[in-house]
């Protein structure tokens, strides 16, 4: 297999992004071959950093530039057509690798990939899902971001998609669903809600039901299907909580020796929490429904996340996520609504 990684994407690229496929390429052996795309001189130098003998597994495409973070997505992809991500994405496209993956401007990677990589057949809108913690492990949301405004049909849709990822990359046999509300009865919510209801229901294994924002932290549902507005509030506001969790903490355990000694005493179960709660432990989640693999890493990405982000592209690969949810749309016959 082989990876198009934008190099220069993400607060700490190139470094973090090159130290993130070193790392990869060493836990998988060199089973896949990382094209890394960027400037040339600044991924050689960062290259300089990885044992010869592990060099092989790597090639370089340059790209004269790069879009910002701030930048504004569908500009950046119309005028920086050299642009790391564009030209990954071409790669991609071009059947010259096998998918691509970038810490970048995340709306700028949803335009660019929508462009060249299209959609799956039948799919109506392609989705962001993500990760939360939650009391039996972690939840995943979908979408977080890309459609503000949705139909019943998309969220269907985002739900059979996720619901395929789920279950084909993290193993999960039966993930059960439930649609985001304001109230657990089904004639609960908006217009919107209360149809896609009714769809879940006849479409949808091991629908749950409705569930309230109280649920999602409990694991009430290992996926939790919402339009893009909504599910982009809950991540924002979810990315904060760990830190002033641990603030807090921190702050109250320096007070006294007392508290000091007792912080040493739970120290690893500290250490345990922060691991569940922290994005880097599953590296990046794909851009579902296009007709390719486009994953979409945390923009703090270190090389920790940008190795598993890595790892999700290959396993999106090997268990054809992309054929399933072609497959499953047609099945259902969620792609003729």
């Amino acid at each position: 297999m082989r990876i198009a990684l934008d190099v220069m994407g993400g607060d700490f690229g190139p470094r973090a992004t090159v130290e993130g496929a070193y790392l990869y390429v060493k836990e998988t052996h060199g089973a896949d071959h990382i094209v890394l795309v960027g400037d040339e001189n600044q991924i050689k130098e960062q290259l300089q950093h990885i044992p010869q003998k592990l060099q092989e597994f790597f090639s370089i495409v340059h790209a004269s530039q790069n879009i910002g973070m701030n930048e504004s997505p569908t500009e950046a992809i119309k005028k920086k057509i050299d642009s790391s991500m564009v030209v990954g994405l071409r790669l991609h496209r071009d059947n010259e690798v096998d998918a691509f993956v970038s810490a970048g401007n995340t709306g700028a990677q949803l335009a660019a990939s929508l462009v060249a990589l299209k959609r799956i057949p039948g799919v109506k809108r392609p989705a962001i899902g993500s990760f939360l913690p939650c009391e039996k492990g972690l939840v995943f949301i979908i979408d977080v971001g890309a459609n503000v405004d949705t139909k019943p049909m998309h969220l269907l849709q985002f739900a059979l998609m996720g619901n395929i990822f789920v279950r084909e990359v993290f193993t999960h046999k039966e993930p059960s669903v439930g649609l985001l509300s304001v109230g657990e009865e089904e004639s609960k919510g908006n217009e919107v809600t209360r149809l896609a209801h009714q769809l879940f229901k006849e479409h949808v294994p091991n629908f749950h039901g409705n569930i309230e924002g109280r649920d999602i932290l409990r694991g009430t549902a290992d996926i939790i299907v919402c339009d893009g507005y909504v599910g982009n509030v809950i991540l924002k506001m979810a990315e904060s909580i760990m830190g002033v969790l641990m603030k807090g903490i921190k702050k109250s355990i320096g007070k006294n020796i007392m508290k000091n000694l007792g912080a040493f005493l739970v120290k690893p179960a500290f250490r345990d929490l922060k691991k569940v709660y922290d994005y880097e432990e599953y590296g990046g989640v794909p851009l579902l429904g296009v007709n390719g693999i486009s994953i979409i890493c945390h923009g703090s990405s270190n090389a920790k996340a940008i190795k598993n982000a890595l790892k999700v592209a290959q396993n999106m690969n090997e268990r054809n996520v992309n054929k399933l949810i072609g497959e499953q749309l047609k099945i259902e016959g969620a792609a003729d609504g």
